[in-house]
């Protein structure tokens, strides 16, 4: 098993897409301090009253939904990379037994997803918090890192989750551009349509949209139709399910 491990490691290390999704998260991180700047700038000349009417300038609120797609894309990319240019015959010879092989990307997957989102979750929280300083609520979004420590970790498990949604959308698609499609439906048609249904469907088919699971995990939305716990139930479905349906794949369809 170690040896299929160091394999899929130096796979997600070797291919370019690695380093492209990297480097978008890059990008975006520097966005999500720029935007903060500007706001914390704007907050600065503003009158009393009108600074009251801001909203926090937190980067995550820009950099956490690109880095849930991003991480999404990984981890389809790990799979699907190998289904588009053949070699998944290769692996599949190398390493005979498909649920092995499952259960080694999973894990480097998830491995590499959680450095990825807690180094991407945690500068995005040092850069909100070094621009805006001292200033407080609301151009401030958290008063102490206690009061910040649940929403980080929370958007850290969404980030994983994607990324092993991805992985089980890879499997099951064996295409990059229908899991990449599949990703964008998920994470910016769906919630969108479900706010079009007739109420109180709407507020219930919208809570459990993936982009919304995060904030009701930590608890930070007051009166949210998902406590803590059914939220992360909700989460692991989406997971059990994905993964599910991409091992049934691997395992009863040929490569």
């Amino acid at each position: 098993m170690t040896g299929v491990l160091s394999s899929e490691l130096l796979k997600i290390r070797s291919v370019r897409s690695t380093t492209y999704v990297l480097l978008a998260l890059a990008l975006m991180l520097l966005t999500g301090a720029v935007v903060s700047y500007l706001m914390t700038s704007d907050w600065d000349v503003a009158s009393p009253e009108r600074q009251q009417r801001f909203d926090r300038a937190d980067p995550g609120v820009v950099v956490v939904p690109f880095g849930q797609f991003c991480l999404g894309a990984l981890g389809a990319l790990a799979v699907t990379s190998e289904y588009g240019s053949g070699m998944i015959r290769t692996a599949l010879v190398s390493v005979p037994r498909r649920g092995t092989f499952l259960l080694a990307k999973i894990v480097v997957v998830g491995a590499v997803s959680l450095v990825v989102a807690a180094l991407v979750v945690a500068g995005s929280f040092a850069a909100g918090e070094l621009i805006t300083g001292d200033r407080p609520k609301p151009i401030s979004a958290y008063d102490s890192v206690g009061e910040a420590l649940p929403i980080l970790l929370s958007d850290t498990a969404s980030m994983v989750l994607l990324a092993l949604v991805g992985l089980g959308l890879g499997f099951l698609l064996r295409s990059t551009a229908g899991a990449l499609v599949t990703l964008c439906a998920l994470l910016f048609v769906l919630p969108v349509v479900t706010l079009l249904l007739p109420p109180p469907w709407n507020e219930r088919a919208y809570s459990v949209m993936l982009p919304n699971l995060a904030p009701q995990l930590s608890g930070a939305v007051s009166e949210a139709p998902l406590s803590p716990p059914g939220a992360a139930l909700v989460m692991l479905a989406y997971l059990v399910v994905t993964l599910g349906a991409g091992a049934v794949a691997l395992l009863r369809r040929d490569a």
